[in-house]
């Protein structure tokens, strides 16, 4: 690799954590991951490990432009976060033009559960863990009728792209999110590894390996599709 170039990609992991979209092995497939804390409109301290919204969307809108970029493998190890950070990237996901997989390892909580839902095929790892739980406010809260309204729609928010981009059912998510029996100090639940499966959460276990092959095999039927129908692949 030449020095410059070389320079470039350090720079590049240093600033965003991870390589440019447009990558020196010329892969089909780009990987991004959630890692740490989503963080939002507010900084978090210098020792929090975060993936910051703002370095996610300009690399989404270079991976939806670039030709040479097929398919998006989304790797989570997330505690969750801003909600309104995570849900911009889960419609961003969504919105994608190109085959997108997901794949959570570690842990996919929180907010990370709409992100890791908005890939066309998901998979979990068989020890990772998934926990759902309501909407929570930090910092001052005024007492009034109006601050449970907006924490409703926000909820309502996340459980609508939840349930639109999964199997799961409004019903069962929402016995999950607020479930008292599991949690010694909150409500909710944590669902680990087949459970999220058999939730209709997530489509299938597994770990890098078959989310690349799935993910080749999407790209595979959109080339195909796509010369079936002698254009450009929708």
């Amino acid at each position: 690799m030449p020095g410059g170039e070389s320079v470039g990609v350090v720079a590049s992991v240093e600033a965003l954590g991870q390589t440019a979209p447009v990558q020196a092995d010329e892969s089909n497939i780009y990987c991004l991951s959630i890692i740490g804390q989503v963080e939002g409109h507010i900084v978090l301290p210098p020792q929090n490990k975060t993936t910051k919204y703002e370095h996610l969307i300009p690399q989404l809108v270079a991976i939806e432009q670039n030709d040479k970029i097929e398919g998006l493998l989304l790797i989570l190890n997330t505690v969750g976060g801003d909600v309104e950070a995570g849900l911009a990237i889960a419609e961003m996901v969504a919105s994608l033009n190109k085959p997108t997989v997901s794949l959570v390892l570690g842990g996919g909580h929180s907010i990370g559960v709409p992100i890791a839902v908005s890939a066309d095929y998901s998979f979990i790892a068989e020890t990772a863990s998934m926990t759902i739980h309501p909407i929570r406010l930090t910092g001052m809260v005024i007492g009034v009728p109006q601050s449970f309204e907006y924490m409703e729609k926000m909820q309502e928010r996340v459980t609508r792209f939840v349930v639109a981009h999964s199997a799961v059912s409004e019903s069962v998510f929402r016995e999950l999110m607020l479930n008292t029996g599991e949690m010694a100090r909150d409500i909710g639940t944590t669902v680990v590894g087949r459970d999220a499966v058999r939730y209709g959460l997530i489509h299938e276990v597994g770990g890098v390996g078959r989310a690349i092959e799935k993910l080749n095999e999407l790209i595979a039927a959109r080339s195909a599709y796509a010369n079936l129908q002698g254009g450009v692949p929708q």
